[in-house]
């Protein structure tokens, strides 16, 4: 007998919805750019980040692991992301280049996952989990009005840069060889087999 199917309205998934709700919030207040809101914009980064985290382990542990939820959190992660590289760049403060090769690596990764989906599930790797932590913290810290914080924010963001392109390129290769030995691609040579 099989467990019942978590419900969808759960505090998992409300969590995630309220992530969701809150880039809008922290991207009007990181836009404001001003001293007051920076701070404000900082502390709403901070709770988003927060609740993704949490949301996690409460459908882990509970069992509210549904559906809406697999969807819904990858898209409200790479949505505060999105809104925090893509502000960053508008003010100045970070460069376009920097938030263009992040943004294509989540978007490449993020179709290239539902296209290996029919092979099988690609769970989340360690490295994928640093590259995470890693942008959170770099994002945070150009987020915070702090003056002598250049250089820091500047290495964090270059290591996080790195292990972005570094985890996307294993995952390429993760997702390339799940295609060729999955039992999908076996059936697949077998028929092709049978046909000569």
């Amino acid at each position: 007998m099989t467990a019942p199917a978590a419900p969808t309205l759960n505090v998992a998934n409300a969590l995630t919805v309220l992530r969701l709700v809150l880039v809008p919030v922290f991207a009007g207040l990181l836009l404001a750019d001003e001293g007051d809101l920076r701070w404000a914009a900082a502390g709403v980064f901070l709770l988003a980040s927060w609740t993704d985290r949490l949301d996690g382990q409460i459908a882990r542990s509970r069992g509210l692991v549904t559906s809406f939820g697999k969807l819904a959190d990858p898209i409200a992660d790479k949505a505060l992301t999105g809104a925090a590289l893509i502000g960053l760049s508008v003010l100045g403060e970070l460069p376009w280049w920097v938030t263009a090769v992040v943004l294509v690596r989540e978007a490449g990764i993020t179709v290239m996952r539902f296209v290996v989906l029919r092979h099988g599930v690609m769970p989340a790797s360690r490295g994928g989990k640093w590259k995470t932590a890693l942008q959170g913290l770099a994002i945070m810290l150009y987020c915070l009005p702090l003056e002598g914080l250049g250089a820091v924010r500047g290495l964090v963001m270059a290591v996080a840069v790195v292990v972005t392109v570094v985890t996307g390129a294993d995952i390429v290769a993760r997702a390339l060889a799940l295609r060729r030995s999955s039992e999908r691609a076996a059936h697949q040579r077998a028929r092709r087999e049978v046909r000569r």
